[in-house]
């Protein structure tokens, strides 16, 4: 996860977007964090910004177990506006 970002609270909604073969960067995470059963995964989640907002986004991240969540980014926002945290 970029340092940038702190997640505020749990992940919710979380769903596999793709397992093993169906990831299409699984030679780079096997390279950089080992063999393991890769999934993609969806989630929701409130997100702290650089700038003090807080923000319902939709993230993404890679997790193996043993390895754990890996690579986490925000693909969207959700809510209309940031709220002063």
């Amino acid at each position: 996860m970029s340092a940038s970002i702190q997640i505020v609270g749990p992940i919710y909604c979380v769903e596999a977007i793709a397992i093993s073969s169906g990831i299409r960067e699984l030679a780079t995470l096997r390279k950089l964090f080992g063999r393991a059963r890769w999934r993609k995964l969806k989630g929701i989640a409130f997100v702290q910004l650089p700038s003090g907002n807080v923000r319902l986004c939709e993230l993404h991240w890679y997790e193996a177990h043993g390895i754990g969540k890996r690579k986490m980014k925000i693909k969207r926002f959700i809510d209309e506006h940031g709220t002063e945290h």
